[in-house]
């Protein structure tokens, strides 16, 4: 058991004041070709796809550059909060064509199917743990999707954390228009998310637009703004509320959530038993613990 003195020492640690801001961020010196990394709020970092003149359509560049991204994300202490957006005039096209069928001299090299089947499952791995870096990152991801989300960009949304859109925002599963299943995570996302088979199998098979109100009466988005303006800055104050409290607590709370998705209660009751008999020591509990029983200001928590 802590004493009394140690619980209020640790709540005066915590309380002197916020960490430095003139200090460069170490996520300062990221650098992308199809990505740009802002920090808009203290522990919140911003990226935003950044090709506008193809409507953040994603090359090959630009899923490796994803993947990356949100790895070093995830790895940084001044991140608590990732915001996910577009440039321009919409979220994402989905998948950029053009820049795909660059691989077609290579497949040209082999004339056995075994062969270019490999090549092929190499580069949809790299597609797939590019969209899975966003739920392995620890930190909480927000997208604000305004305009169009299509094919690609409907999966990479998938992996957000939370959803909220612009009233003009619409949404296609658009692979099946182009002679393929979706294979980056939409499919096994989509049914946990919105919780119909029906509609899930609905917008896999037809590809139809869904629009900015039925995304929400569906639960693909839980907040729908009325333009972009208000949007980005109903999703940044989100960011901000989030990055104030434990970062101790919200990525054990992420990982909880998703280890629960996808196993019985009672693993998920055993998996959160385990964490949190570590997190309990933690003195984010024993510094917020004090200030709700001594209705004291939040503590300001130490990078984590």
């Amino acid at each position: 058991m802590f004493s009394t003195s140690r619980f209020v020492a640790l709540l005066h640690k915590s309380l002197k004041g916020a960490p430095n801001m003139k200090a460069l961020s170490s996520m300062a010196s990221m650098k992308f070709e199809t990505l740009a990394i802002t920090n808009p709020k203290e522990f919140v970092y911003q990226v935003q796809l950044n090709r506008p003149e193809k409507y953040n359509a994603l090359s090959n560049k630009a899923w490796e550059e994803i993947g990356k991204c949100f790895k070093e994300l995830d790895d940084s202490p001044d991140c608590r909060v990732v915001i996910l957006s577009g440039a321009g005039k919409g979220f994402c096209s989905g998948l950029d064509l053009k820049d795909a069928m660059k691989m077609a001299p290579a497949l040209a090299e082999h004339e056995d199917v075994a062969r270019k089947c490999r090549l092929i499952e190499k580069k949809i791995k790299i597609f797939q743990d590019a969209l899975l870096s966003l739920e392995k990152c620890r930190k909480p991801v927000i997208a604000a999707i305004h305009g169009l989300c299509v094919g690609g960009g409907f999966n990479l949304i998938c992996g957000a954390d939370i959803r909220y859109c612009s009233s003009n925002a619409w949404f296609s599963l658009k692979e099946v228009d182009i002679g393929m299943a979706a294979d980056v995570g939409a499919l096994q996302w989509l049914p946990k998310i919105i919780g119909s088979e029906s509609l899930v199998r609905e917008l896999a098979f037809t590809a139809r637009k869904l629009p900015a109100e039925e995304a929400l009466q569906c639960g693909l988005v839980n907040r729908l703004f009325k333009d972009d303006e208000a949007l980005f800055k109903g999703v940044l104050d989100l960011a901000e509320e989030i990055s104030k409290k434990s970062p101790v607590a919200v990525q054990a709370t992420k990982m909880t959530l998703i280890h629960g998705r996808d196993h019985s209660i009672q693993d998920g009751l055993d998996y959160v038993r385990t964490i949190n008999q570590t997190m309990l020591q933690s003195e984010d509990f024993i510094n917020a613990t004090v200030a709700q029983a001594t209705k004291s200001d939040p503590p300001v928590f130490s990078k984590l």
